[in-house]
């Protein structure tokens, strides 16, 4: 993580989060928050990447040159933030994007340095050590801002207190892979908006967005060789289903997220189905390298059932909220719902894609 100049940070704020609750809110473990994950090391420790050692040695090249060594510091870009005058329930939402953002990027961090810690396999190894003091700056970043507003997040309590999820190496494989490149796809895109609606920049943070989101694109073209090294990850029967479930459950999760945000998208001026829609369309086609399929985004049944699953969750939420017999009830309802709805995305026939030779790929947006 990069030392920041005092100087550089303006006093923190009151704020109607307390610091205590940006932990509990990180520490909490629920369908749609970032998880902690733990895997077989000792699988991971065993792969071989002599069928991808050129494209291998060039990634692991440009990520021991750390091009962004530099770059998570705050500097005189770094506007003031009038926490105090900001809307209440952009601040309560803003501040849930960082919480949220901050925790996925930590968890990728502790992923990433335990498997560099179990590890002996040298090429593994020396991935995993990189990406792990990315994600480590890139969490330190975030939870500067958050410290300004007074909120900062007990990271060090966080990796004892957070569950952690177990997957197999080869969910850990299409999880990532899409989370890094979905990371690259929103940044990105919301870099690309401001940077031609200046005026909508309400946090300075989003400037650092387009050196950043390069990391998560490079973290992304590592899990992609790692699953090129064995094909029958991507070409077998199953596991082109567990694609499918993984590609549905990511897209689906970042709709009903998004969608609990309305003032911070309305603040960046951004409509949340035409970004959410955006996101997609760049991740599917980057995801051409090494998925065999991909979701018709544009099927007359997609947005209706990302529609109804969000009604879902927020019926969920309402039914948590009411308590007792009656929410209990209304919250099974609402689970059946948000079921249905994800089986019909599920099932929403799948664009077929012929894999290329080469899997490396540069940022392009």
């Amino acid at each position: 993580m990069n030392a920041t100049p005092m100087d550089l940070y303006p006093d923190p704020v009151e704020s109607d989060f307390a610091a205590t609750d940006t932990t509990a809110m990180a520490t909490e473990t629920t369908l749609l928050n970032p998880r902690f994950y733990t895997t077989d090391f000792d699988e991971m420790d065993r792969i071989d990447v002599t069928p991808v050692r050129p494209a291998w040695d060039k990634l692991i090249a440009q990520m021991k040159s750390d091009p962004n060594k530099g770059h998570f510091k705050k500097n005189a870009d770094w506007d003031a933030v009038d926490w105090q005058g900001m809307d209440p329930l952009l601040r309560r939402e803003f501040i849930d994007f960082l919480v949220s953002s901050c925790t996925a990027e930590f968890s990728g961090c502790v992923l990433y340095k335990e498997m560099k810690r179990r590890g002996s396999n040298p090429d593994i190894c020396e991935l995993f050590s990189y990406m792990s003091r990315d994600e480590a700056r890139h969490a330190g970043f975030i939870n500067d801002a958050l410290r300004e507003a007074g909120v900062a997040v007990n990271l060090g309590f966080l990796t004892k207190a957070k569950k952690y999820t177990y997957f197999r190496p080869k969910f850990i494989y299409y999880a990532t892979y899409l989370s890094e490149k979905i990371g690259y796809a929103r940044y990105i895109t919301i870099y690309r908006h401001l940077e031609a609606h200046p005026e909508q920049r309400f946090h300075p943070i989003f400037k650092w967005f387009r050196e950043w989101c390069n990391d998560e694109f490079s973290h992304g073209e590592a899990f992609a060789l790692l699953m090129k090294t064995d094909p029958k990850l991507t070409t077998s029967f199953a596991n082109k289903l567990w694609i499918r479930f993984f590609l549905t459950a990511v897209y689906s999760t970042m709709w009903v997220r998004d969608h609990a945000r309305p003032e911070f998208h309305k603040a960046l001026g951004v409509d949340i189905e035409w970004y959410d829609q955006e996101v997609f369309r760049k991740t599917s086609t980057i995801a051409r390298q090494i998925f065999p399929i991909e979701i018709d985004i544009d099927h007359p049944r997609w947005k209706p059932s990302l529609r109804r699953m969000n009604a879902a969750f927020l019926a969920m939420d309402a039914a948590k909220r009411k308590g007792g017999v009656g929410g209990w009830i209304a919250g099974k309802w609402a689970a059946a719902r948000a079921a249905a709805a994800f089986v019909s995305i599920y099932t929403i026939p799948v664009i077929h894609r012929d894999l290329p030779e080469n899997v490396r790929l540069e940022p392009s947006y």
